[in-house]
């Protein structure tokens, strides 16, 4: 598949870090996986990986965090 960013970059299975600041929260979630364009370092998520990531998020705000580093747990 190519990726919709750079139009020329092709996309490939890996893993990158994600990074989510929003209401006084900043949370970064390493080795998640994802499809990684190989021309411009675009990602892309699942909606099963956005919702879980998401769902992190709000735990973390829900605790009071201000920043968190995660790594994924597959």
């Amino acid at each position: 598949m190519k990726c919709v960013i750079c139009k020329t970059g092709v996309l490939h299975s890996g893993r990158t870090t994600v990074t989510l600041e929003g209401k006084g929260v900043t949370i970064i979630i390493k080795n998640v996986p994802a499809d990684i364009c190989d021309n411009c370092g675009e990602y892309y998520l699942s909606e099963e990986i956005t919702d879980r990531i998401l769902t992190l998020a709000e735990e973390s705000r829900h605790k009071g965090t201000e920043i968190e580093i995660l790594r994924w747990a597959a």
